[in-house]
């Protein structure tokens, strides 16, 4: 009998130490509108919370203009379930790492999703808040690829949001800047990612975050964003730390007067007077998408969300200062134009002549076109130079002149295994699945790229804990100094390393020499 008694004794332990280990929070979690139930991620450890809605759905009478507060409701929600993804049309043929299944469409798509690993409200754990790519014309936030289970396993909670896309987030017109109280429009995309913050700032408690502990990361459009929220005063307070992975945008940004011109444009395209905002209001989302014919529409320089252009705001010390880190892949043009691995070195040179006049010969000293391998090469890699690697080496060097807080400067030089690696490399957005730990596309993945995958996701979750990349077992990565010029290498080695072709960013920082030295004034 005594044995019996401790035998259900060490078994009642055993029971107890098991649900300690894996204790969750608890179901109904109690936001500001209501109730929400989520689901059992892929280890019993993690929780996710799918399509919650933070916004309003923007139609009818709310389409082209700032995100209103959600609708309460009554019982529990259940939140298992993705939304809809904003409208947008499917990526080119041409784009074949891109390509994937569309989810349902719908302009009501403004929800987001959330992973927790907390074990109850009171754990106070750092949040990262991911901002999707795209060029801001595609991209949702329930791509595999974005499935937070890993990085919350490691100590965070991971949000990803969605918001309006094309036409529907970054449509100007004269008449929608008269309406607003505020004399600005087009930046209703970035208007929906502040209002998924202010959420996050109201609830993120209910599932075991700290709201004064917020990073926000993203990649390519959602580096663009990431990079336009630093500088707006609207998102002051909102997010304590930032990532931009490979997107930029120092070096040119479309203005109100811009952006509304192209606005009259379009509705003239649509046989529609300039005046009739209800007629444009009730075209569907079909006709609007297609009349914008994969126009790409930017952030602009609004007077409100953005109130001058990014590189200004930073020359004069006015950005969001938080702690950075930033940085690019070394192969970012091969899947964005891979056309161009046909390029001929006469068509290159002549290219360059066209565009670079004067300048022409020191560019091509750089990037050399002694034939057309070389051409390849140098058209790749000065659309690396320019595009990325000048707008993230020029981000972290104003943070490290006007900011307080630090700047850390990586290179991603993987190249993921498979067929395609040797014509695609490091490509643009390669490093999502290292940062995820997700490993969604189909090659075949080495043992390496998942050690490299926990190196990486360690830095980032040590700097959404403490605003600081470096921990235990870790190379250490120094803050950006512009006299060292130095970067971390995330490769087949990490290792901090001198800048990668420093003459062709140093020859762009003379291109844009202009807007530089009117944004210092």
């Amino acid at each position: 009998m005594h044995r019996l008694n401790r035998t259900v004794i060490f078994i009642s332990v055993v029971f107890i130490l098991a649900t300690a280990s894996t204790a969750q929070i608890a179901d109904p979690v109690k936001v500001e509108q209501g109730l929400l139930s989520g689901a059992t991620g892929k280890q019993p450890d993690v929780r996710v919370y799918r399509g919650i809605p933070f916004a309003a759905p923007p139609v009818g009478e709310l389409r082209w203009k700032g995100p209103q507060p959600p609708a309460a409701w009554k019982g529990v929600r259940e939140a298992k379930e993705f939304s809809h993804a904003c409208w947008q049309t499917p990526y080119p043929a041409t784009a074949v790492l891109y390509r994937s299944e569309l989810p349902p469409l719908s302009e009501d798509c403004l929800y987001l999703n959330i992973w927790t690993a907390a074990k109850s409200p009171k754990a106070k754990l750092p949040v990262m808040v991911w901002i999707h790519g795209g060029g801001f014309t595609r991209g949702h936030a329930d791509s595999r690829a974005y499935d937070g289970e890993s990085l919350a396993r490691k100590g965070v909670i991971v949000v990803t949001i969605n918001y309006r896309l094309g036409i529907f987030g970054f449509f100007a017109h004269p008449e929608l800047t008269a309406e607003s109280k505020h004399h600005a429009s087009g930046n209703y995309a970035l208007l929906d990612q502040l209002a998924a913050l202010q959420w996050v700032k109201k609830n993120i408690a209910a599932f075991g975050g700290d709201p004064g502990r917020v990073t926000i990361f993203g990649e390519s459009a959602g580096s663009w964003a990431v990079n336009a929220l630093m500088a707006s005063p609207l998102a002051k307070g909102l997010f304590h730390r930032a990532i931009g992975e490979s997107g930029g945008i120092f070096s040119s940004m479309p203005t109100l007067a811009e952006s509304e011109k192209a606005g009259v444009r379009l509705t003239t395209k649509l046989g529609i007077e300039q005046h009739e905002l209800k007629v444009l209001r009730e075209r569907s989302a079909e006709e609007l998408l297609k009349a914008t014919d994969g126009e790409i529409m930017l952030a602009i320089v609004d007077g409100w969300v953005v109130p001058q252009d990014v590189h200004t705001i930073f020359a004069r010390g006015k950005q969001n200062d938080v702690p950075l880190i930033v940085g690019n892949n070394a192969d970012e043009g091969t899947a964005l134009a891979p056309q161009m691995i046909n390029t001929k070195a006469a068509f290159f040179a002549a290219g360059v002549q066209q565009r670079y006049g004067e300048r022409a010969p020191e560019f091509l000293k750089i990037y050399p076109a002694g034939s057309d391998e070389e051409a390849v090469h140098s058209f790749y890699a000065a659309y690396r130079d320019q595009v990325f690697g000048w707008e993230m080496r020029t981000w972290a060097a104003m943070q490290s002149h006007t900011g307080h807080q630090p700047a850390y400067l990586y290179y991603f030089s993987r190249r993921p295994p498979g067929p395609q690696s040797s014509r695609f490399g490091a490509f643009h957005g390669a490093e999502i699945a290292y940062v995820f730990g997700s490993f969604v596309w189909p090659f075949p993945w080495e043992d390496a790229d998942k050690k490299l995958s926990e190196t990486i996701e360690q830095y980032w979750v040590n700097f959404a804990t403490t605003g600081n990349p470096n921990g235990e077992g870790l190379v250490r990565w120094p803050a950006y100094d512009p006299a060292k010029d130095q970067a971390l290498e995330l490769g087949d080695e990490v290792k901090v390393r001198a800048q990668v072709n420093k003459a062709g960013l140093d020859f762009f920082d003379k291109i844009n020499q202009p807007r530089s030295a009117a944004g210092s004034n």
